[in-house]
């Protein structure tokens, strides 16, 4: 996504393959649920709002709780669980001030698929801690479809890759094992990524206006992986 993620205006789509993707299609409650302009600077240190929050239990059926994740606290370095360890997910120290949201199933399922493909493509754990918050940035890990006039562009799925720039098809970059697939690829080519801030190697890849969004989700999305590996 080339702009700051400002959006929480889901409803229902599903693509041919069944994957679910979030849309402005269907939802009436539309006023107030983008965040004004001086948000978009700002680090997201919470949840959605009220508004939104009641949108994305209309698309989603939800009851409208969202259970925050347990945190690792800085100590999920833990050898003999067989968990990553610190120094492989945060080999350099997380940049700047850092940001955390509660996680829904939905988005811890997005967050599961992730990691698979990092499994099965090869970047390790470093790897899922960088698309981790790549998709944290972009869509806060909700599988995104098109969302009208507040959509950047044709940008949509977890990573808000765009069609027009050669990602993809709708229905592709809305599956999440796709999408995960065509990042960690694009990822690969970048040289030297491992030994690049976490920033910079996401930067490379998805050629954001908000290069350093990135930095600020390393805690929380090293603390997924820590969990969820």
């Amino acid at each position: 996504m080339k702009l700051d993620f400002t959006r929480w205006l889901p409803a229902i789509a599903t693509n041919p393959r069944r994957k679910t993707a979030l849309s402005v299609a269907g939802v009436t409650a539309l006023a107030g649920l983008a965040l004004g302009p001086s948000a978009i600077a700002a680090p997201l240190t919470s949840g959605p709002h009220e508004g939104a929050v009641a949108a994305i239990d209309k698309a989603t059926g939800r009851s409208g709780t969202v259970e925050s994740e347990p945190t690792s606290g800085g100590r999920s370095d833990q050898p003999d669980t067989g968990k990553p360890t610190r120094a492989k997910l945060i080999p350099y120290g997380a940049q700047g001030a850092q940001s955390r949201i509660p996680l829904d199933d939905a988005q811890r399922g997005n967050a599961k698929t992730i990691i698979e493909v990092a499994k099965k493509t090869g970047v390790g754990e470093r790897g899922a801690v960088i698309g981790i918050a790549t998709a944290l940035q972009e869509s806060k890990l909700y599988n995104l479809g098109h969302l009208g006039a507040y959509n950047d562009h044709d940008s949509q799925g977890l990573f808000q890759q765009r069609p027009s720039t050669g990602w993809g098809s709708v229905e592709q970059i809305t599956d999440p094992e796709y999408s995960s697939t065509v990042f960690f690829e694009a990822l690969k080519r970048v040289n030297g990524w491992r030994e690049m801030p976490l920033t910079n190697a996401a930067q490379t890849v998805q050629v954001s206006a908000y290069p350093f969004h990135y930095a600020q989700w390393e805690e929380q999305s090293a603390d997924i992986v820590s969990q969820l590996w």
